[in-house]
């Protein structure tokens, strides 16, 4: 009889639990979200691969092809690739998950009481390891709060705190904290900390220097937790949305019509010269755009999967999905710290002899790591080992 290993952690909160329909016996799984959430983590097992990076590398900067590996890349600054919506997609699938996990943990009859302690633990959990991250990354101990763990431990519980309030009342909320940190920016006075969209010179990097006593030299700031927690709220209520007993057509039609809008409102924000989109610094102009992505990639999924019934792309990323603190946690350490160079022996070793080139031994080097982590993600699969919070 097979087992299943709970070593709970996870970007995305409940994100790796399967997650069910509002009813728990006999209902069918989310395939939707099983296949949003895996596909995203399957993407981001091809970043610590270096794959994306390679092919930036080595395609030039006037070709298609090189425009295609530049959206693998985060922006330098103001503008958005599609790596910069890997983490606000993080932050809305857990959110979405959270309407499942906690719907079933109240029809188990969960108290309240013990559903908030395993909130506050999940949280506290997702904080270490996004330290604990750093300290791996610079190998030594040190106090820095820009990993997405550390700012998912934050915004689950925002997110958790309102969790029963009406949706409407959350989604004030969420506009609320975007118009809070939007007026902070802008009227930040402390001197050198007082230009609100200018790398290093605004009031996140301030809060950064009282939190820890330094900034960090691409220009995040660890206060993004407060507006990226709009995207975790949204996902609650998108999940609400799945969740209830709307037909499939007006569920998708309102996930969509409001991802439309959030894309209107974001760039246009930005393409006025009001708010730029900035994802270092999370300004509200991102959030919203980032947000409206989401939730069209939602409604996309959920389109294709649970109402069309195309279930058969669903496994390929869903054995991903179900260990996403696993993968991340292994390719932001093993994976990208000693495998590659374990990996690279072989395919140099195969490939330089028939006179492949640098590029080609680094880029198949990157499809292998890509390969071996998803494998190692169907090989825990198999035997139903799932690392979870």
């Amino acid at each position: 009889m097979s087992t299943t290993t709970s070593v709970k952690t996870a970007p995305p909160d409940e994100v790796l639990a399967g997650q069910a329909t509002a009813k728990q016996n006999g209902s069918q799984r989310l395939l939707s979200l099983d296949l949003f959430r895996g596909a995203t983590m399957f993407f981001l097992i091809g970043g610590s691969t270096r794959l994306y990076s390679h092919f930036n590398t080595y395609t030039g900067d006037d070709t298609f092809a090189g425009s295609l590996a530049r959206q693998f890349t985060h922006h330098t600054w103001n503008g958005l690739y599609f790596w910069d919506l890997i983490q606000p997609f993080f932050m809305f699938i857990v959110g979405v998950a959270m309407v499942y996990s906690l719907n079933k943990r109240i029809q188990l009859s969960t108290s309240w009481a013990d559903i908030n302690r395993h909130m506050i633990r999940r949280c506290l959990i997702l904080f270490f390891l996004g330290v604990l991250l750093h300290c791996i990354y610079r190998g030594e101990i040190v106090w820095e709060l820009w990993n997405v763990l550390t700012q998912l431990g934050v915004t689950i519980m925002i997110a958790y705190l309102i969790f029963n309030y009406r949706l409407r009342t959350q989604f004030a909320i969420s506009i609320g904290l975007l118009l809070a940190m939007e007026i902070l920016y802008r009227s930040f006075a402390v001197e050198g900390f007082d230009q609100p969209f200018v790398r290093g010179a605004n009031f996140g990097s301030w809060m950064d220097m009282v939190l820890m006593g330094k900034t960090s030299p691409g220009g995040w700031v660890a206060i993004n937790a407060i507006p990226t927690a709009a995207h975790t709220i949204w996902g609650v209520i998108a999940g609400k949305i799945l969740s209830s007993a709307k037909v499939p057509t007006d569920k998708i039609r309102i996930l969509a019509i409001a991802g439309v809008i959030g894309l209107l409102v974001g760039y246009g924000l930005d393409w006025s010269g009001i708010t730029p989109i900035i994802k270092r610094i999370s300004t509200s102009s991102f959030v919203i755009a980032s947000g409206g992505w989401c939730l069209l990639v939602l409604a996309a999924c959920y389109w294709l999967v649970d109402v069309k019934g195309y279930k058969r792309i669903v496994f390929f990323f869903s054995v991903v999905g179900m260990n996403s603190i696993f993968i991340y946690m292994f390719s932001e350490t093993i994976g990208r710290q000693w495998l590659p160079g374990f990996v690279s022996i072989f395919t140099t070793g195969l490939l330089q002899p028939f006179g492949a080139s640098e590029a080609v031994v680094n880029i198949s080097t990157g499809i292998a790591l890509w390969a071996a982590g998803w494998y190692l993600c169907y090989w825990l699969y198999q035997r139903k080992v799932f690392i979870k919070i």
